[in-house]
């Protein structure tokens, strides 16, 4: 299985090709998506936010008829709405690190996340921020808040952890303190 690497965003396309990734895989294998991710890539204009916020539908039904990709219209919506509030926070924010750093707790912004973006889950938000390279609560802690057994996840973090160090978890409870 292909494990997901941590990135540090440059700009709002990072973000966005993190969180589409979040959504495109619900309910399949990383394995899968990461094998036809440069299909997506070039399918969703290199995840520029002010590009597929002005799909039409005709891109829409485009994509659909992809063989190359694993989409289906949910997620393709999704992403098209995902794009535009990510422009939006990052307006209002001056900037969407400042919208993510605008939380006291990790719960309060995966609250907030799930509130404005389509197709997130308790999952996709934490899979979403610790590739991202934010604060997450500690994994062990953390997905006992969660219904089901989740081992790509919990290998994904562990993996990750031994990789870069488990200092992530430290960071979330410096900034509740």
């Amino acid at each position: 299985m292909a494990i997901p690497l941590k990135i540090k965003p440059h700009n709002l396309n990072d973000y966005l090709e993190v969180m589409s990734k979040a959504v495109f895989q619900a309910g399949l294998s990383w394995a899968a998506i990461e094998k036809r991710w440069p299909a997506f890539v070039e399918a969703f204009a290199e995840f520029d936010p002010k590009k597929i916020a002005k799909f039409s539908n005709e891109k829409i039904k485009d994509l659909l008829q992809d063989k190359s990709l694993l989409v289906n219209e949910k997620k393709i919506q999704a992403t098209i709405s995902n794009a535009k509030t990510l422009l939006l926070l990052d307006k209002e924010f001056v900037g969407f690190k400042n919208y993510l750093h605008s939380f006291d707790s990790y719960e309060h912004c995966a609250k907030d996340l799930k509130k404005r973006f389509s197709y997130l889950g308790d999952l996709n938000v934490y899979y979403f921020l610790f590739r991202i390279d934010e604060p997450v609560p500690p994994f062990e802690k953390w997905i006992k808040t969660i219904k089901g057994n989740h081992p790509r996840m919990k290998e994904m973090v562990e993996a990750l952890n031994k990789k870069y160090g488990n200092e992530f978890g430290d960071a979330i409870n410096k900034r509740q303190h």
